[in-house]
């Protein structure tokens, strides 16, 4: 049995690819540091983390970039013996593009290629295609010519800012597209049309593309041509998979799909989805991954095995998808185990160590929490709506600029952080510090708790939208909660403005702090976290 999502927490704009026996699946990180995430199965049901590509800062620099901006759509293939990796690195997002908002828009996003003759590398330097639109893919023709295709971006006041797809030939010797590109695909009526990949079949070019938008609306278009160039006729539904008229659905937000044949010739598409809170509506594990087969029809066309173009959560299957994760992380090893990542920067020795203390990750206080250039967060996705994570940590902060400790992170503007801290009135002592999108006070603290010298252990159980804090000293055995209850549903891409930059899901790791630039040091002996059904009471 499959249980989608196969890629459950932030995991969205899969672009999939078999090679022999292979499946890879590809991510988008945006923000977070290495790029991309490629995923490995041979069951189709069973997914492991097998690679980020984008390691280096002659790759991918993303200091600057705005909250969900970075890496977008990525678009992974094979041909010619190498796997070619197309990225966007977004440094502007520019004005919203919802709710009758009018005037320019300006944006910048720039595309680049990768290529390597195996999924674990090396990875080439990058390639400069072009910087006219998001989303870009590479389609490699029968006859050995290449194209790639983006959508197009009209910042122009008045104008359809989703102007349609081009294409245009990519020359690999030359490392450079060449000719003119065209504009092949305006889209439908439902608007914001993106995500798009070519695929041919029996003399037909397909073209999947995204419409309606990353949210509720969202929806898989398909039109095909015999002609490269067009003009692609629509599918008879024009929508082959969509939860839009759906609200009863577990999967919402379906669309963003790419497409793979099985060995034995079964049509498979991975896309994007999100589970909201069943109370809240909020997806606080961002957008996810999921798969399901499909069908060709006699028509010619691609349909859904129910023919209703509706999202599926389970599917029967010799293989089964696993249950919850849990993982006790400790920090033996000079490499940073996969499941983490850091934001933006691509020299991680500037924020954390594994060698500076051995057995230890060592995180060097930088810059505040939320910053867009060098910030000092470990942290890995959260993955089930319900979990515990918890963490040892010895820092001796000085003062009130120096904090490190515990941190349930979305972006800048959305976070609870549980930090030991220091003042000349308490003296070293805990506090969470939230920043709320959603709350005519864009930040709040909670009461200062005096704490003892030494290490200290702090915890946080999540259940749905309830987030308590806790803590203990190292030689106690008992944990103390705080009295709080705090809005997990933050932590998503709802909570937040129309039309604003939300793309990523939330993350719960190791932060530190220091604003007085002294590099304050804070050493974190273990990570653990552990996902689990719901409970009534934290702790229970």
């Amino acid at each position: 049995m499959i249980r989608n999502p196969v890629l459950p927490g932030f995991n969205p704009d899969p672009s999939i690819v078999r090679v022999g026996e292979d499946y890879y699946i590809a991510t988008s990180t945006f923000e977070w540091f290495p790029g991309v995430q490629i995923y490995h199965s041979r069951d189709l049901a069973n997914w492991t983390l097998r690679t980020r590509p984008l390691t280096r800062a002659s790759q991918l620099d993303m200091r600057g970039d705005p909250d969900s901006c970075g890496v977008w759509a990525p678009c992974l293939s094979w041909s010619d013996g190498l796997f070619y990796l197309i990225y966007t690195d977004v440094k502007r997002y520019g004005r919203t593009t919802v709710g009758g908002a009018s005037g320019a828009s300006l944006r910048d996003f720039h595309n680049y290629l990768v290529t390597a003759p195996s999924i674990d590398g090396p990875w080439s330097e990058r390639v400069y295609l072009n910087s006219s639109g998001f989303d870009p893919s590479l389609f490699h023709d029968d006859d050995g010519r290449k194209y790639l295709i983006n959508m197009l971006w009209d910042h122009r006041p008045g104008r359809n800012r989703f102007a349609g797809i081009v294409l245009q030939e990519y020359d690999h010797s030359r490392k450079s597209l060449v000719g003119e590109r065209q504009l092949i695909f305006g889209g439908t009526s439902l608007g914001l049309t993106e995500a798009p990949h070519l695929y041919k079949r029996n003399g037909w070019y397909y073209l999947l593309t995204a419409e309606g938008g990353t949210g509720w609306n969202h929806a898989v278009t398909m039109a095909r041509s015999r002609s490269l160039t067009g003009p692609y006729e629509l599918h008879p539904d024009t929508y082959i998979l969509s939860s839009r008229n759906r609200p009863d659905a577990p999967l919402q937000r379906a669309g963003h799909a790419s497409l793979v044949h099985d060995p034995d010739g079964t049509p498979w598409v991975a896309y994007l989805c999100g589970r909201p809170l069943p109370n809240r509506g909020r997806c606080v594990l961002g957008r996810e991954t999921a798969i399901q087969p499909m069908r060709w029809e006699d028509d010619g066309w691609l349909y859904t095995l129910n023919r209703d173009a509706m999202p599926v959560a389970t599917i029967e299957h010799p293989a089964s998808s696993p249950g919850y994760t849990e993982r006790r992380y400790t920090f033996d090893s000079p490499r940073l185990d996969i499941d983490f990542q850091w934001l933006r920067t691509p020299g991680p020795e500037e924020i954390f160590s594994l060698t500076a203390r051995p057995g230890y990750l060592r995180l060097f206080g930088r810059e505040t929490l939320g910053s867009v250039f060098t910030q000092s967060l470990v942290a890995r996705r959260q993955q089930a709506l319900c979990y515990s994570a918890s963490t040892r940590i010895e820092v001796e902060p000085a003062h009130f600029q120096q904090l490190a400790g515990l941190v349930c992170y979305y972006n800048a503007v959305k976070f609870h952080y549980l930090h030991i801290t220091h003042d000349d009135q308490h003296g070293r002592h805990l506090r969470v510090m939230s920043a709320l999108p959603d709350s005519p006070q864009a930040d709040a603290f909670t009461s200062p708790i005096p704490i003892g010298p030494g290490p200290i252990e702090l915890g946080v159980d999540v259940d749905f939208e309830r987030l308590r804090f806790r803590y203990r000293q190292a030689d106690d055995s008992t944990w103390r909660y705080l009295p709080e209850q705090f809005d997990a549903s933050i932590l998503s891409d709802e909570a937040a403005a129309p039309g604003t930059a939300n793309f990523t899901g939330a993350f719960v790791g190791v932060a530190c702090q220091d604003m007085a630039g002294t590099a304050l040091p804070a050493d974190v002996a273990w990570f653990e976290y552990r996902e689990r059904d719901f409970r009534v009471t934290p702790g229970a």
